[in-house]
């Protein structure tokens, strides 16, 4: 009499959330090639119209916005000044960088940042004096998506993101050297057979919080063994806590609120928040 509903069409993709100091939510819509603002009144606006195909955002110590900017004919990395607008490009395919669609983005406590380029595989660290340097590439790596800083900086995450058949569907660990390098690889969650993560985040004592799964397949090699949601991961790698995301195309999360224990969550047309027991991280 009918058949089951398809979708024709998304018109929504939300990515790469991050809260700022007053507590207001920026993250991307990477189809209208937008960054929104959610303030803490539930107020929605449009803070930067033609993004770049900005993803992942992070605010840095000083509350300037910094984004991966994914356009392949301008790929980049930049950070805006909130309180004018102005933007400095801190990374480009310009400086020899061979940068594809920088991704996702985290912060060490000495302020110096770290992108994924996930078309490209590649792992980059801009130190404060502008310096760039490519800390990991394929074929040490796959598909680099999110990336987060440990809040002692002595651990890199990276997820691999590879949807092909026995492609790495996965969260590394590295230990991260004083000097912004990384050693010491090993796979702390696996996903696979199903789908990895999209971005991570991280609370104050060490629990990953991995935006992961789907609820119905893809087309891909990614089954439906890993349940779409937030997994929440412990320093020793053990699954402690899934909360269920009703949404295919779940990407991100970060942390926020007055006491930083709430969640929100990117997925679709969504955003998401979620309360927790464990204060989180800004990174």
């Amino acid at each position: 009499m009918i058949d089951q509903a398809e979708v024709a069409t998304i018109v929504a993709f939300l990515e790469g959330p991050t809260v700022d100091a007053e507590g207001a939510v920026y993250f991307t819509e990477t189809r209208t090639n937008r960054i929104l603002k959610l303030d803490t009144a539930g107020n929605l606006s449009v803070f930067r119209e033609n993004s770049n195909a900005s993803n992942g955002l992070i605010f840095d110590a000083d509350w300037r916005l910094i984004a991966c900017e994914g356009n392949r004919a301008n790929p980049r990395v930049t950070r805006t000044t909130i309180r004018d607008g102005r933007i400095e490009v801190l990374a480009h395919h310009g400086m020899g960088l061979a940068l594809t669609a920088p991704n996702d983005v985290s912060l060490d406590s000495q302020g110096r940042i770290y992108f994924t380029d996930l078309p490209g595989g590649t792992v980059h660290r801009v130190d404060r004096n502008g310096a760039v340097v490519r800390i990991l590439n394929r074929p040490d790596i796959q598909n680099p998506n999110g990336i987060c800083i440990s809040a002692d900086d002595k651990t890199l995450y990276l997820v691999e993101a590879n949807q092909t058949e026995n492609g790495a569907r996965m969260i590394r660990a590295y230990d991260l050297r004083p000097d912004g390098t990384v050693t010491g690889m090993r796979v702390h969650y696996n996903f696979y057979p199903g789908r990895s993560a999209d971005g991570i985040t991280i609370d104050s004592a060490g629990n990953l919080y991995a935006a992961a799964g789907l609820n119905r397949t893809r087309g891909t090699s990614e089954t439906l063994d890993t349940k779409c949601g937030i997994h929440v991961i412990s320093p020793q790698g053990k699954l402690l806590a899934f909360t269920a995301i009703p949404e295919d195309t779940l990407t991100n999360c970060c942390f926020g609120g007055p006491d930083l224990k709430t969640l929100y969550v990117t997925a679709g047309k969504t955003l998401y928040r979620i309360r927790t027991q464990v204060e989180g991280t800004r990174r």
